[in-house]
């Protein structure tokens, strides 16, 4: 099953992350099927390839919770 998550970038005490589909059986810094975003959590940036990430979402991946509270902030999808 294909998962919308975060992969960990940057050096120690200051994280960043890559939003990356990848398999949900593989290690957390693996490689990804595919990269569509990245999101910066010191400094509060964040670009995400919107058509990417609602192709994709179409197409059955399953967001992570942390993902899915990004990409309400992002407006990329709707709160219930």
């Amino acid at each position: 099953m294909l998962k919308l998550r975060l992969k960990r970038a940057g050096r120690k005490g200051s994280p960043s992350y890559r939003l990356v589909i990848m398999e949900s059986t593989s290690r957390r810094d693996g490689r990804p099927v595919e990269e569509v975003g990245y999101y910066n959590p010191i400094t509060k940036q964040y670009k995400f390839d919107i058509e990417r990430i609602k192709k994709r979402l179409n197409e059955g991946v399953q967001p992570t919770e942390t993902v899915i509270s990004l990409l309400k902030k992002a407006d990329i999808i709707k709160s219930k």
